[in-house]
């Protein structure tokens, strides 16, 4: 049996009062986690639900986030984290295309979910505890097994709608082993928790692989660079994930040095290629620690390649070597594997690669070479030791703040408007959040259109990390001879007005 309440479940017994969860002044032990545990899983279940139905969290963190996922796990159904920063539209598509039985949702976030009565809303006392939900007796565990699926997340990709990525069991399970191995988890980790854990950064790396070795876990409710550092002084705290654009703001921070960051040992980067410049002042203030810059995807539950000790500054702007159990490669467009030094595109095979995406066959077909490799669409090369470098990322991906942004989305969203003809989304470098969407729109003949009406259209429709910066007018679009549109040309036009 693989169900996560597994593991919670042998440290209560072995260690009942050992501290798994700090959160929002509550210390919960091991024995508490797994009677938090139950009580929800009697809460989901008095709801209908059972094994292998869907159940979706649309919360910030919290303590009661992760006794969503272990209580999920413990009915054998399947967790779905949605982006709470997304629209009501947006996560009305996500709910609608899993087929989710049930949502669960932050008191605060009600305004985001419609057309469902299958909710279950936590207030700030909730999110503290859920026993305060009721939930007495809850159903024997249902077993699952290394294919079952445990969890499904929504990535933008690179279409108009998000995908659904399916985690069996076993993929959870050897990214886990992978990652103890790569960074020495342990029952002595004593983790940061800043990153959303809708996030496979912020609930895997190492997140719950944390607790799986009975470890603790310090969760903040969102991302603050000062509430960050002095968590770390106060509970002695010696890993985290970060997206960059987060340490960048605690490197930026004023008064950062009063707090005693001592005991820090390593922290993850994530969401996006990391400045060379960061990693060296990281270095500079984090003085006991190493920042371990890595390459992940939704679709491998994140962290497939991790920057290994000693060769921070030796191979700095790689993102280190492949975990003990993936493969990786680098290939041209008809499969065939390239030598080192040589850009293609990244692939990636192994146990912790997802089997697919949820119900999209044309989809998964297209994302796997014959004998297994996943194609990720970014393009890269590794060098002589096995070093992976990155050159150009999926294609017409934006990353904001350690976010991924669909141009193809956002264009889709723009495209409703009957006065456009055509238009094209860009990410312009940012200096806070790394990039920013910038829109170019083409009008039809007489129309008119300003940049207030295109900005008011795309905030009711798209999440607001999500919406252009910038909206600019333009009589045509530059395109190559077969008529597809030259992004590079328009980032570099625009980057050339700033």
């Amino acid at each position: 049996m693989v169900n996560l309440s597994a593991f919670i479940d042998f440290h209560a017994r072995v260690s009942p009062q050992r501290e798994a969860v700090l959160y929002d002044g509550e210390r919960i032990t091991y024995a508490d986690l797994a009677l938090r545990l139950r009580a929800l899983a009697a809460v989901f279940a008095g709801r209908g639900v059972g094994a292998g139905d869907v159940v979706a969290v649309l919360m910030k963190n919290s303590a009661a986030y992760l006794d969503i996922a272990f209580a999920v796990s413990y009915l054998g159904a399947v967790l779905l984290p949605i982006n709470y920063r997304l629209s009501k539209e947006e996560v009305a598509y996500i709910v609608g295309d899993s087929g989710a039985r049930l949502l669960c949702v932050d008191e605060e976030l009600t305004a985001s979910v419609g057309g469902t009565d299958a909710v279950v809303v936590f207030n700030r006392a909730a999110q503290r505890d859920p026993r305060v939900l009721g939930g007495q007796d809850a159903p024997p565990v249902a077993g699952r097994g290394p294919q079952d699926l445990m969890r499904l997340m929504y990535t933008s990709g690179t279409t108009a709608h998000p995908k659904g990525v399916q985690h069996t069991y076993a993929n959870f399970y050897w990214k886990n082993m992978d990652h103890v191995l790569a960074l020495g988890v342990s029952a002595a980790s004593r983790c940061n928790v800043v990153g959303p854990l809708y996030h496979v950064g912020g609930m895997d790396l190492p997140g719950i692989n944390v607790l799986w070795q009975g470890g603790l876990l310090c969760v903040h409710r969102e991302f603050d660079p000062e509430a960050t550092v002095a968590a770390i002084a106060a509970e002695r705290l010696n890993c985290a994930w970060m997206a960059p654009v987060m340490t960048g703001r605690i490197l930026a921070l004023e008064g950062r040095d009063r707090y005693d960051v001592a005991s820090l040992r390593w922290c993850v980067g994530g969401g996006e290629k990391t400045p060379e410049s960061r990693i060296r002042a990281f270095s500079e203030y984090f003085t006991g620690a190493r920042y371990v810059d890595g390459y992940g995807l939704t679709e491998t539950c994140g962290g497939d390649t991790i920057m290994e000790a000693g060769y921070e500054l030796a191979k700095i702007g790689s993102t280190g070597r492949a975990t003990a159990h993936v493969e990786l490669c680098i290939r041209d467009e008809s499969g065939q594997d390239l030598p080192p030094g040589s850009d293609g595109e990244v692939c990636l095979r192994g146990p912790k690669v997802m089997p697919g995406y949820w119900n999209a066959p044309q989809k998964n077909a297209e994302s796997f070479f014959a004998d297994g490799f996943f194609r990720t669409g970014d393009v890269g090369h590794v060098d002589e030791d096995g070093f992976l470098f990155l050159t150009d990322r999926r294609k017409d991906m934006i990353i904001s703040g350690g976010e991924n942004i669909a141009s193809s989305e956002v264009e889709r969203v723009i495209h409703e408007l009957p006065q456009v003809a055509e238009c094209a989304v860009i990410g312009v470098p940012d200096a806070r959040w790394g990039e920013r969407p910038v829109a170019l729109v083409v009008l039809r003949d007489g129309a008119r259109l300003d940049e207030d009406t295109l900005r008011a259209h795309c905030r009711a429709r798209l999440a607001a990390f999500k919406v252009p910066e910038r909206f600019v007018l333009r009589g045509a679009l530059p395109r190559n001879p077969s008529g597809k549109v030259l992004k590079r040309v328009l980032r570099d036009e625009v980057a050339g007005d700033a």
